[in-house]
């Protein structure tokens, strides 16, 4: 069968500034320990449990970017479960924890945990800090909004466009959490609707951001995060292997992805940039994973709209993502 037909037709893609992009403890507070512990994982999806051999023994090592002890956090499959093990080990309610980075402290959106974590990286969790509502007058089509999400139903501000209508609002900084547009509650939201609702909001008229902003380290106060710049890959840590977090089905532990899958994720994160205003090496790296072993174009359409159909790829897209990854099999970077 050709290329999109019998394929669903679904809504035309973003293709603006408007993007997004995904963005996910033991327990107990003290000192850094050894690797170890059982692991525990929920159902996930309609998918049951994965068996105790497959769920990972791993001990992970965790502060609250703010300041605070270290925590030791073990037993998570996915995203969401990490984020319940921090809030645990630091007896704080789930629903505070914003986001995680790898290896600092800072709002550093280089160093966003993703869909991998290296097995000696260093998890630091931002928790939500001041609220903030501001006004916002659509003075042009594009924000300059770069929007992610953490897996867990919080999107937030990944990056903000140098010269942008909101780059010249001081009270909006890279790292807060979009709470509503215009009193409509996102929590629960992808990155993907949310950019949806900024990019359909009508242009020369204003509307009102209700913010969160991460609690802020001493060090960090007065800091507006910069603009940030685009992702640069996947963010691997520095582990020799990593723990893979998926959305669907199991955490598993696995070596870093080669150089042909790194180049190939990439490629395709830019391509979801340019068709869907959206950045996401999660995504791309799913993506990737589902491609590499297909034969042709239609087979890669029939997976995603199998695995990823809520994305609307259009028919171009997937030409660009089959190209993309072929020319990254044979070297062409």
């Amino acid at each position: 069968m050709p290329l999109g037909l019998g394929r669903r037709k679904k809504a035309p893609p973003l293709v603006e500034n408007e993007e997004a992009e995904p963005g996910r403890g033991g327990l107990g507070v003290g000192e850094p320990g050894p690797l170890g512990g059982a692991g525990a994982g929920g159902p996930q999806m309609g998918l049951p449990p994965p068996p105790p051999a497959l769920r990972p023994r791993l001990v992970f090592h965790t502060q609250l970017a703010h300041g605070s002890p270290t925590g030791r956090i073990e037993g998570f499959t996915n995203v969401k479960e990490l984020y319940g093990k921090i809030a645990e080990a630091f007896r704080l309610p789930a629903a505070e924890v914003m986001f995680c980075t790898l290896n600092t402290h800072k709002v550093d959106m280089d160093k966003l945990l993703g869909g991998q974590i290296g097995l000696e990286d260093f998890i630091f969790a931002h928790v939500k800090g001041q609220r903030k509502e501001v006004e916002v007058f659509k003075s042009a089509e594009a924000l300059g909004l770069t929007i992610t999400d953490n897996g867990a139903g919080y999107a937030f501000i990944k990056r903000i466009k140098e010269g942008s209508v909101i780059d010249h609002i001081q009270l909006i900084s890279v790292g807060d959490m979009i709470e509503a547009i215009n009193g409509q509650s996102l929590l629960g939201c992808r990155h993907y609707e949310v950019a949806r609702l900024l990019k359909e909001l009508p242009q020369g008229r204003t509307f009102t951001l209700k913010l969160t902003e991460p609690r802020k380290a001493f060090d960090m106060i007065g800091q507006r995060s910069g603009s940030g710049r685009p992702g640069s890959g996947p963010q691997l840590g520095t582990g020799r292997g990593t723990l893979r977090l998926r959305s669907r089905g199991p955490a598993t532990v696995e070596d870093l992805p080669s150089a042909f899958e790194e180049k190939a994720i990439e490629k395709v994160d830019d391509l979801l940039e340019s068709y869907m205003g959206i950045r996401d090496t999660e995504l791309a790296a799913t993506m990737v994973e589902l491609g590499k072993d297909k034969k042709n174009p239609d087979e890669l359409a029939e997976a995603l709209d199998e695995q990823l159909g809520d994305f609307a790829f259009p028919d171009e897209f997937v030409f660009d993502v089959w190209g993309a990854i072929g020319d990254a099999k044979v070297g062409r970077y």
